[in-house]
């Protein structure tokens, strides 16, 4: 029978159903002791179909009486846990607050960009102040208790309406993700848009892995957006690589010293990181208190008071925001410019950043690059910059097809977002200095600054046209401005992509006529299917080789709407589809062979090895778990 408030369960009193999340719904509940006193608390009751599985409750139980163990500020303490009518629970402490994904999402959604500096920045540090107290336990004997939450996100930090910052789910994030590789289809849904590298691979983690987390929850409260998104292979490579954009590059507004904290807080070599979240934490609190000495937790408070101020009068509540603080908030939907403008980024830290990745995991990943130039004849450098997409390109597209060595086109998909200024740019600035330096300096930065701002925002409107209109009166107004110059180039991009899928969508859907295409009805014997798809292939790389992509993709296309699960139908249009650098349509496609393909498919390995991370050992933890071992 299921639970309703009021009930009693345990030692407890359910108030009211607060909802349901992976492995748990949650209550808002009271504990009921003698005399009438109560205290409020919160109550996750593991789902049934996590009860069922010993493994997961093993791990939970053994997790879950180590977190009950901590207590400190910043940490959302467990007060018990155990089984009640066969039904696992935890019972925490009950933060009187929003969940910081839901803080974030509602600033947003107030006309702010992102967070204020200030308190994104307090915000992460009292994050690593409730780390270091976890990962720094230790037992009776003096020995580490290793603990790492493994699952930092703003869905696990909690924000209170007194400016409080407390991290919760301790212990069952283990539990949790260890289930999470077994079942689910690919990684816990979201979970790896945190990841760090080493966790990506598989390898053993330490407390680094929550400083890498947190640096990506800071860069998303900083910037309104990850550093890195999309798909999992995608994402894990790209993280393995070291290729995320600089926070500074999508605000410009950024100081260089924190910029510099958030980069080196996400740095793939958990070597070169911040040893710990306590050095991580003094970095941020050495920046926020250099900058902002008065900032307090009660403007946390004042925030939440004010973001959520419908919620709390639906509950019967009103909590008093001084006017001093209504005016400060005016001032974030607006944003300013500094009288002293950040001097020029150096290139590392302005561009999308390439660090190399740890030699020891990725032997399989050398072996792999090696052959890949074999076969193609082509560059390290072009592969890296091609498979930074997490896609085929040209060459090696045709490569998979028929195992062609044509040499590859020329052109190749644009590279990751850089805003890079050149050398011969920065030379001319050093030896030809303005007559008024000072003054000129500041104008033409003050004034790209404000219209990167603009290009940023159109972008995010999904407004290319307008993204390009702004990049092109920068550079016509500062022709010698690198970041204008890469502003442009980025927006022309952007726009020449919107269009080229544009043209797609409005294209008319008519299939060129093809013999091969006919043969392959629904139920085609085998020996038809693979003697129309030898044809088809055929007359694929036919057309592809004209330039004809268009009519390549329309038989391709036909090919899987008679033949739907005849895999190659799909390899044939993820390799189109990347040519035409439609790169998302492509995954759909290399996804939906990978799905297809039995396991002794030729092709099928190197698909699977170029969706996931060519850095990581992703593919070789997850590939079976996602993929089934025969097509459907």
């Amino acid at each position: 029978m299921a639970l309703q408030a009021g009930d009693v369960f345990g030692r407890y009193e359910l108030v009211s159903w607060l909802g349901r999340g992976g492995m748990a719904e949650t209550w808002r509940a009271q504990l009921v002791g003698d005399a009438g006193v109560t205290k409020p608390v919160l109550i996750k009751k593991v789902l049934p179909e996590y009860a069922d599985d010993e493994a997961f409750i093993s791990m939970f139980i053994s997790e879950a009486r180590i977190s009950a163990t901590l207590s400190h500020g910043n940490v959302a303490q467990v007060f018990d846990f155990g089984r009640v009518d066969g039904e696992y629970f935890l019972a925490m402490e009950f933060v009187d607050g929003q969940p910081l994904h839901r803080v974030l999402k509602r600033a947003m959604k107030s006309g702010l960009a992102a967070l204020p500096v200030p308190v994104a920045v307090f915000i992460a540090m009292e994050m690593c102040r409730g780390l270091h107290y976890a990962h720094s336990r230790t037992n009776g004997s003096g020995q580490p208790l290793g603990i790492v939450h493994r699952d930092i996100s703003p869905d696990n930090v909690l924000v209170g309406y007194e400016g409080q910052v407390k991290i919760v789910d301790f212990g069952i994030a283990k539990a949790q993700l260890l289930r999470g590789f077994k079942t689910a289809p690919g990684v816990v849904k979201g979970k790896y848009l945190f990841f760090s590298p080493e966790q990506a691979r598989g390898e053993d983690v330490d407390a680094r892995t929550d400083v890498w987390a947190t640096g990506v929850v800071l860069y998303e409260l900083l910037c309104g957006k990850l550093p890195v998104e999309g798909p999992p292979h995608v994402v894990m490579m790209r993280v393995g690589r070291g290729e995320i954009p600089a926070p500074s590059v999508l605000r410009s507004d950024l100081p260089k010293e924190l910029n510099d904290i958030v980069m080196k807080a996400l740095t793939p070599d958990r070597e070169a990181r911040f040893e710990s979240s306590h050095a991580f934490g003094d970095a941020l609190a050495g920046f926020l208190y250099s900058n902002f000495p008065r900032f307090s937790a009660m403007t946390i408070a004042n925030l939440l008071r004010v973001l959520f101020r419908g919620d709390l009068a639906q509950e019967g509540r009103e909590l008093s925001v001084p006017g001093s603080f209504l005016e400060e908030m005016k001032s974030w939907r607006e944003p300013t410019v500094t009288q002293q403008p950040t001097p020029p980024l150096p290139i590392e830290e302005r561009q999308t950043r390439r660090v190399p990745a740890v030699k020891a995991p990725v032997a399989k990943t050398t072996e792999h690059h090696q052959e890949l130039e074999a076969s193609l004849g082509m560059s390290r450098r072009m592969i890296q910059g091609f498979t930074a997409g997490g896609l085929l390109t040209v060459g090696a597209c045709l490569w998979l097809l028929l195992d062609s060595h044509s040499p590859p086109p020329a052109v190749a998909a644009p590279p990751p977002i850089p805003f890079r200024p050149t050398v011969a740019a920065k030379a001319v600035i050093a030896t030809q200095p303005p007559r008024n330096p000072v003054v000129e300096i500041d104008d033409e930065a003050t004034s790209v600054r404000g219209m990167l701002l603009a290009i940023n925002r159109a972008s995010r409107a999904d407004n290319p046209e307008e993204a390009l209109k702004v990049a092109n009166r920068c550079t016509e107004r500062y022709p010698n401005n690198p970041n204008c110059k890469s502003a442009q180039q980025v927006a022309q991009s952007n726009l020449d992509r919107a269009k080229e899928i544009q043209r797609e969508q409005d294209a008319p859907k008519t299939v060129p006529h093809s013999a091969a295409v006919d043969n392959l009805p629904a139920l085609a014997t085998a020996a038809t299917i693979e003697k129309s798809l030898n044809e088809i292939q055929t007359r694929v790389l036919e057309l592809n080789k004209q330039g004809n992509i268009q009519d390549a993709l329309e038989i391709a296309q036909a090919c899987a709407d008679r033949a739907p699960k005849v895999p190659e139908c799909h390899l044939m249009l993820g390799v189109l589809y990347a040519k035409n650098k439609n790169f998302t349509k492509s995954e759909q496609h290399y996804e939906r062979f990978v799905m297809l393909a039995p396991p002794d498919h030729p092709k099928r390995k190197r698909v699977v090895d170029i969706l996931s991370s060519t850095s990581t050992r992703a593919s070789d933890t997850r590939e079976p778990a996602r993929v089934p071992n025969s097509p459907e």
